[in-house]
């Protein structure tokens, strides 16, 4: 069945639903149907064909547009998500991270201090012998002088 036979098919049974549930004489809803018959077929003959296919191409276009935005907003919506998703992840990982390593470095730390320690006592040690060394020479020389 073709364009105008589905719409001539389709007004038809209009009228017919309209007979049953009409409260006219007969003869008043038989004309008003052969007037909306009539109206209905100057109509389907009037319709441009390729204006209605032009216009349902143009409707095509856009819903595939729209179709292709919401895509990208989808696509928009999972990139944020994914990125919190991945900021979060970040996160833990820092704090994990924070968390393991700070007793490497207070280790390291403490093994620093007691490094500064022990050489500060040596080169302490060191420098007192060394007084200690020149005093007893100078008190060697003095002596020897006397």
């Amino acid at each position: 069945m073709g364009k105008i036979g589905k719409l001539v098919a389709g007004a038809l049974a209009g009228l017919g639903i309209g007979l049953l549930v009409a409260p006219k004489k007969g003869s008043e809803t038989r004309k008003d149907v052969s007037d909306k018959l009539n109206e209905v077929v100057k109509k389907a003959k009037n319709v441009d064909y390729n204006e209605v296919m032009d216009n349902l191409e143009a409707k095509i276009r856009e819903l595939k547009e729209e179709i292709k935005d919401l895509d990208k907003e989808k696509a928009l919506d999972i990139a944020k998500e994914k990125s919190e998703l991945i900021k979060e992840k970040v996160e833990d990982l820092a704090v994990q991270v924070k968390d393991k390593a700070t007793p490497v470095i207070e280790s390291s730390i403490e093994e620093l201090r007691k490094s500064a320690i022990k050489a500060t006592k040596e080169i302490t040690k060191k420098l007192e012998g060394k007084d200690t060394v020149k005093k007893t020479t100078k008190s060697t020389k003095t002596t020897a002088k006397k």
